[in-house]
């Protein structure tokens, strides 16, 4: 059932999710490009397009120069910098493989960190230098474009949105803004109503923004949402009124005191290794499924929760031995830091409505929850099968596997038969 959740957070639970959790292998099926493989998306595209969705919006963020597992938060509350281990065996080595490597570092001489722009320009030098790594290259979207379109007369458009990839609470409020005025301009585009349908792919952290949206979205009054639109109208009040980011909020105001969401596409969202974090609400969207690259290691039987035994977890994680571990790891408490006094101001004035737990010790309390699976709406386990000797600048600690075009077919398969219950005759 759809679930008002008005910006709470997310529980750290340790609690079988039963029936809202499923456990896949990764089956890659024919070889990309081939016709077999072709053929298949494209009977999933006749299904996506039979059931009222009419755009796929892939949203991504980049890795160079951001800080994927929140190493400079946890320095700055006294986690790495003073070796604090609360006498956990194990625990500085864990804390030492999570600093920036090379290829988290920007790139040199491109003045490529955050925050990025959502232009062409951005894009095709993220995918001159990261590939299929964590990044939906320009490639893959135009490959998913024709081939799920290929045999259908009604138009499925296909396009990619990256975020700016800062990894604060202002930050992902910004960005859940420019993605709503993104979707209201793909909807007047598309000229989209209430019969049609979104399907929005985010990877990583986008899926942080996609959760603020979904509370953000919601019809009818909300107490929190009003103070967060409050304390965001005062800091652009006294920062930049011009500000993009403050016409976007006005945009939403607007939106939701009148009928517009009522004339709205349906907002079906799939994340792909989002870290469990903010809550989601479930009442103002469609369809939620969650894809998370894990292998069920632990020796307990309890093949729903990560492993976050010290120390042995420390040499699994340059290898991805467990799976995800940038989706294990980079929970509460893991944020980067704001530039300015003001901006740190405001992100900690969000941060008391949106998450609880702030600093060191509440981050190591969340991440020996292990949790896997988000509150809210279905979970696929999956072993991508990308464990190995490779290096993390390959696999992204297990974060790169969900954007690569061997995983396409499986993950378009998986979405159709799990949110679109297609006839059996079709895949």
């Amino acid at each position: 059932m759809p679930k008002e959740n008005n910006f709470e957070h997310s529980k750290y639970s340790r609690s079988d999710p039963a029936e809202r959790v499923d456990y896949r292998t990764l089956e890659p099926g024919a070889v990309p490009h081939s016709p077999a493989w072709k053929e298949e998306l494209a009977l999933a595209g006749e299904t996506l397009m039979r059931e009222g969705v009419r755009a796929i919006l892939l949203v991504y963020g980049c890795y160079f120069g951001s800080d994927l597992f929140g190493s400079a938060r946890l320095d700055e509350a006294g986690g790495l910098k003073r070796g604090y281990s609360r006498g956990i065996p194990g625990l500085e080595t864990l804390l030492g493989a999570l600093r920036s490597g090379p290829h988290l570092q920007p790139l040199e001489g491109q003045g490529f960190s955050p925050p990025y722009t959502n232009d062409e320009l951005t894009k095709v030098q993220l995918d001159a230098h990261a590939g299929e790594i964590g990044n939906f290259s320009g490639e893959y979207i135009e490959t998913l474009r024709e081939t799920l379109t290929r045999s259908g007369s009604l138009p499925l458009t296909c396009s990619r949105y990256l975020w700016s990839s800062v990894h604060h609470h202002l930050g992902r409020m910004e960005a859940a803004l420019a993605l709503f005025h993104e979707l209201q301009a793909l909807k007047k585009t598309l000229s989209l109503d209430s019969g049609h349908r979104v399907l929005v792919v985010a990877h990583g952290h986008a899926g942080q923004v996609l959760a603020l949206l979904s509370n953000l979205i919601v019809p009818g009054e909300s107490t929190v949402r009003l103070m967060i639109f409050n304390t965001l109208a005062e800091y652009y009040e006294q920062t930049n009124p011009a500000s993009v980011s403050f016409s976007f909020l006005q945009d939403l105001d607007q939106f939701l005191s009148t009928e517009e969401s009522q004339k709205s596409p349906a907002l079906d969202i799939v994340t792909l290794g989002t870290p469990v974090r903010y809550g989601w609400d479930t009442s103002g969207i469609g369809k939620l499924l969650h894809f998370v690259n894990h292998r069920p290691i632990r020796n307990d039987g309890k093949r729903w929760l990560a492993k976050m035994e010290l120390p042995q977890v420390a040499w699994e994680v340059p290898t991805a031995t467990g799976g995800d571990y940038v989706q294990q790891l980079a929970v509460a408490g893991t944020d980067a830091l704001p530039t300015s006094s003001i901006e740190q101001d405001v992100n900690h004035a969000l941060r008391e409505f949106l998450e609880p737990y702030d600093g060191f010790e509440r981050w190591l309390e969340c991440v020996r929850r292990a949790t896997r699976c988000p509150n809210d709406g279905y979970c696929l386990l999956v072993d991508y099968q990308d464990a190995g000797d490779s290096s993390p600048s390959d696999h992204l600690f297990g974060h790169a596997c969900y954007t690569r075009k061997t995983t396409m077919l499986f993950q378009i398969r998986e979405i159709v038969n799990t949110l679109y219950s297609p006839p059996q005759s079709s895949l």
